[in-house]
């Protein structure tokens, strides 16, 4: 199923008759005039396949160089498939000539459907900037006909159920290692409210020959999730959380915990796909069943727990950025608690160059469930036990630059891409 809205008022004089097909001459009838320059930005969709079926412009390869930036942004949607927003810039002489189309596919649509399917609404969305670039006289308009809207049957009353299972092993004359994995999942997502419950296993073997004696390293976790969020307003939200896990290197032989929240949004939650500024607020309690005795000389305890964070995210033209700071710490004593910062920033500074970076530090003050006693070296290299620290981090850093022709839309698949 595919629908599409229109946000300029511009697109509005031009496809007032809701859907509409168009097409253009030959390279050879136009000649004389220049192709409207393009740039394409998007993760999920398939280039190639754009370039090859749309070729009366021409692609350039930085959004400076184009007439037209075209950005696809995806969300999931309660159905399983995606709620894609197609957002059209206009570059130099067209500048703040912008629109917005939406597309929304559904989960069992083939990749093949769906990028036939984002291509239909990038050439509309097209036509306005074909119009202004001169070539009203090569346009023609085809109309299907207005069909009545009819809501469809649904037996499965919007649930989506997903099962998954995989298994992974390599392995040469010293070494061997096999990994299974399975997952359940089971969602429901309305206007007013979404249903989101997970289930996950995790098994891994590893085998080391050492000294003519095979070494064994058998790490097993499992986990599950448990969400209801209730929309109150275009700006709040409250939510209730719960879950389990177990897993040996944690000292976790049941984890459970439970907590209602409430969040905040200072940006609409239908501006979400291009920007959000959330906060978000838990409590609850955590009850936990150790494999071995805790630091503390506890092999089991209840605790109190909050937690406070903010999340940021916005994806412009020039780039995205996301960051969140997130802080927790049980009740009874508020020395054990634990502050995460991560953020992600994809930059493009100027024509061609691109910076990214990403990182996150976390401050860590509550490992209450570290086992009491001495580690084996064995234990601490194959990672099957937690050790206490202090911190954690990791970072990322990078910069691309690309100059040359500002024109790339040649596809040659000989040999693979």
């Amino acid at each position: 199923m595919e629908t599409f809205t229109q946000n300029s008022s511009t697109m509005k004089n031009l496809l007032i008759l809701s859907i509409l097909l168009f097409s253009l001459p030959t390279k050879a009838q136009i000649v004389e005039r220049e192709k409207l320059k393009v740039y394409i930005d998007c993760d999920w969709c398939d280039v190639t396949f754009i370039k090859q079926e749309l070729t009366y412009v021409s692609y350039v390869r930085d959004r400076l160089l184009s007439d037209v930036h075209i950005m696809l942004l995806s969300q999931n949607t309660g159905s399983g498939g995606d709620l894609h927003t197609i957002l059209f810039f206009g570059q130099g002489d067209m500048k703040n000539y912008n629109d917005t189309l939406t597309l929304a596919t559904d989960i069992n649509q083939t990749s093949d459907e769906i990028r036939r399917a984002q291509l239909k609404i990038m050439k509309l969305g097209l036509v306005s900037y074909m119009v202004k670039k001169g070539y009203t006289n090569q346009l023609s308009l085809n109309f299907s006909g207005i069909t009545e809207a009819v809501e469809e049957f649904d037996k499965w009353n919007k649930w989506i159920f997903s099962l998954s299972a995989s298994g992974w092993f390599n392995g040469e004359e010293q070494y061997n290692s096999l990994n299974l994995y399975s997952d359940l999942s089971i969602d429901k997502i309305t206007e007013d409210w979404k249903f989101r419950f997970n289930y996950g296993y995790n098994h891994n073997t590893s085998k080391y020959l050492l000294d003519d004696t095979w070494v064994i390293s058998e790490i097993k976790n499992q986990w599950s999730d448990l969400e209801y969020i209730k929309s109150l307003s275009d700006h709040w939200s409250a939510g209730l959380f719960a879950g389990a896990s177990s897993s040996l290197f944690d000292n976790y032989k049941l984890n459970t915990y439970g907590a209602p929240g409430i969040e905040y949004n200072l940006f609409p939650y239908e501006e979400s796909t291009q920007r959000q500024f959330r906060f978000v607020y838990r409590v609850g309690a955590r009850h936990s069943v150790y494999n071995d005795s805790t630091i503390y000389n506890v092999s089991k305890e209840t605790l109190g727990q909050q937690r406070l964070g903010f999340a940021f995210s916005m994806k412009e033209k020039w780039g995205s950025i996301s960051t969140s700071i997130t802080g927790k710490h049980y009740f009874h004593d508020f020395n054990l608690n634990n502050l995460n910062m991560w953020t992600s920033l994809n930059l493009r500074l100027f024509k061609g160059f691109t910076l990214q970076l990403s990182g996150s530090f976390t401050i860590i003050h509550d490992q209450i469930n570290l086992p009491l006693g001495n580690y084996s070296a064995e234990e601490v290299l194959l990672r099957q036990r937690q050790l206490q620290t202090g911190f954690r981090y990791w970072g990322r850093a990078g910069i691309s630059y690309t100059f040359g022709s500002m024109y790339n839309s040649v596809v040659n698949p000989r040999f693979g891409q």
